[in-house]
């Protein structure tokens, strides 16, 4: 194993993070090569820098102006150099305050400086790698994202370990999660959680995240290491009272010394570019101390350099410039007006609608979805497309996804009456 490597673990040796690392992470560390010795240079080689592999003319980097002249606002160096491999620091610096504004549970908790990742996606297959060894249980609800099986079953060759999402009365199905969590009870556990779920469009109730938390908390107690995955990419978009609106990361920061938080976030949803693709991993943990914290970004931005090298320079620089303007956050609520507009119209349809398709709980996010009652749900969608022109996603040949986020509020009626007009002929 590379001696920085074994600096790392010695590091973490006696927490949880030691616990829950898999071999890979175990082995990883951030290179004291061209990248480090680079950014030493940058702070001092006052006369010449002749470390980083990019064109320059005097100080500057080149760049062809049929380029340059597309992108306004940012200087050269903003959008021509690589990047930092853990971010941009003035990026990452705002984007945690922006964390602890969006989230007063985290007031008075330690938590890492987030990292830079390109997409949510890529910060979750880094935490794959990180945590995952093969055979290893990820448990998670049977309502999840395709990619999640990609990247944890087929990429690290993990378990997924799916519990009922919903309970027979609707709402959380906390006793099948309780059940999935004892299966583990003493060893290590691997536990993804998605709000706004993609893809039914679900978040709990205040009251179900409490008891969530309370849940986590005695399996901790019983001597489980756990590493809670938050997987916040819809994070903001709440549409209802009753519902918890914090991530659940800022409850389980500090929460017993044998959980690993984990808050997986971006831009990508909350502000509205998702081909930016930029995303951020942000850990925290009780008893976990500065040290601690540096030594595993040490690791996730050794895991970084290796996969993409680093996150785009433009994008982030961009991001940032939007979140310092004054019309920020306004632009942000006008954006969350209109969805919500079409949320409210939605919820209205549904229920009202004459066809053998019940809706799933949803109260947040991009998505709601149907369970096809007797019928298959791809044949629904293949008619749906060919007899209709209409776009939507089967899954498990049970249920039907509807994006709503992405149709008009003119044409939502148009959408599901060719849904309840086709789902009744089948």
């Amino acid at each position: 194993m590379n001696p920085l490597a074994e600096e790392l673990n010695r590091a973490l040796k006696g927490t949880v993070i030691s616990d829950l690392l898999s071999d890979f992470g175990k082995r990883f560390y951030f290179p004291k090569g061209i990248v480090a010795q680079s950014g030493e240079a940058k702070k001092q080689a006052h006369n010449i820098n002749a470390t980083i592999g990019i064109a320059t003319a005097e100080g500057d980097p080149m760049y062809l102006p049929v380029i340059r002249e597309t992108v306004s606002g940012l200087e050269p160096k903003q959008i021509f150099p690589y990047a930092p491999t853990a971010g941009v620091p003035r990026l990452r610096e705002l984007w945690k305050a922006e964390m602890a504004a969006k989230n007063p549970g985290l007031a008075g908790k330690e938590t890492s400086l987030p990292v830079v990742v390109s997409g949510l996606t890529h910060g979750i297959a880094v935490l794959a790698d990180l945590f995952a060894d093969a055979g290893d249980q990820v448990i998670l609800p049977d309502m999840f994202w395709g990619n999640y099986r990609l990247i944890f079953q087929e990429r690290n060759q993990a378990v997924l370990s799916p519990f009922p999402f919903f309970a027979a009365g609707g709402g959380l199905n906390l006793e099948a999660l309780k059940q999935r969590c004892a299966e583990n009870r003493g060893g290590k556990a691997l536990l993804l959680l998605n709000f706004p779920n993609n893809p039914t469009g679900y978040s709990p109730s205040r009251a179900e995240a409490a008891a969530l938390v309370d849940l986590l908390a005695a399996e901790a107690k019983a001597g489980t290491r756990l590493l809670v995955i938050c997987d916040d990419a819809y994070f903001g978009l709440f549409y209802e009272e009753e519902t918890y609106t914090q991530s659940l990361f800022a409850e389980l920061a500090d929460l017993h010394e044998n959980i690993l938080a984990v808050k997986v976030d971006g831009a990508t949803k909350e502000e509205l570019v998702w081909g930016f693709r930029l995303g951020f991993l942000t850990f925290a943990g009780r008893g976990l101390t500065a040290a601690h914290y540096e030594a595993l970004v040490q690791k996730v931005t050794g895991a970084v350099r290796s996969s993409i090298s680093n996150s785009n320079q433009l994008t982030q620089n961009l991001m940032l410039l939007a979140l310092e303007s004054e019309q920020h956050q306004e632009q942000k609520q006008q954006a969350f007006d209109i969805i919500q507009a079409r949320y409210r119209k939605v919820r209205e349809i549904v229920t009202n609608l004459d066809a053998p398709l019940e809706a799933l709980p949803f109260n947040s996010g991009y998505f709601m979805t149907f369970r096809v009652i007797g019928k298959s749900a791809e044949a629904l969608r293949k008619k749906l497309l060919a007899e209709h022109g209409v776009g939507t996603i089967s899954i498990q040949d049970k249920y039907l996804r509807v994006a709503y986020s992405s149709v008009d509020l003119d044409r939502l009626e148009e959408l599901y009456a060719a849904i309840s007009k086709a789902a009744r002929e089948l």
